[in-house]
């Protein structure tokens, strides 16, 4: 386990609008007011589609990430974030997660990584933005997967192409064990 404690700078209350492309106005928003690292505690509302990563049958290995998506059309949803910065891409990498219930069928629900949605009616976000340590979420692992990192201190090796967070990134920003 890594861990950081954070500085939180400033908080917002996001209210998408119907046909709204979540994704998109999300990091649109974050671009605009210079946000390249927050966390999303708590957002509700709705959605017209949503395309979560998932599968329709048997996991081929169940120890590999899906990378697949399945779309859903007219739920509810709640959820949560993070977002980072991807080193890779030099962009924000939003790490969501939602919890969805089906309207038409008696709200069967469903949980998963978000990769996009439409908005139906209104969908309601709560962000703060992370002012420390820096949050990076770059490429680790045998799969290759975004994992959530702080940040580097003089000396370090740069997190990038690292098969796994270093040990010592356990300890507060600004000091060295």
């Amino acid at each position: 386990m890594r861990h950081a404690e954070l500085t939180i700078g400033r908080t917002f209350a996001l209210a998408f609008d119907d046909g709204d492309n979540f994704v998109g106005e999300l990091t649109g928003f974050c671009t605009e007011m210079g946000i390249r690292q927050a966390i999303i505690p708590m957002f509700l509302g709705g959605f017209r589609q949503v395309s979560l990563v998932g599968r329709n049958g048997p996991l081929e290995d169940p120890e590999a990430p899906v990378w697949e998506e399945t779309i859903l059309h007219t739920v509810e949803a709640v959820g949560s974030a993070t977002l980072a910065w991807s080193p890779e891409n030099n962009a924000l990498a939003p790490h969501i997660h939602v919890a969805v219930g089906r309207k038409d069928l008696a709200a069967a629900g469903s949980a998963s990584h978000l990769l996009r949605a439409e908005v139906q009616f209104i969908q309601e976000m709560f962000l703060q933005e992370v002012v420390s340590p820096q949050m990076e979420r770059p490429l680790c692992g045998p799969h290759a997967v975004p994992t959530l990192s702080f940040a580097v201190f003089p000396g370090d090796e740069p997190l990038s192409g690292r098969t796994a967070p270093p040990p010592d990134l356990q300890h507060p920003p600004g000091t060295r064990p």
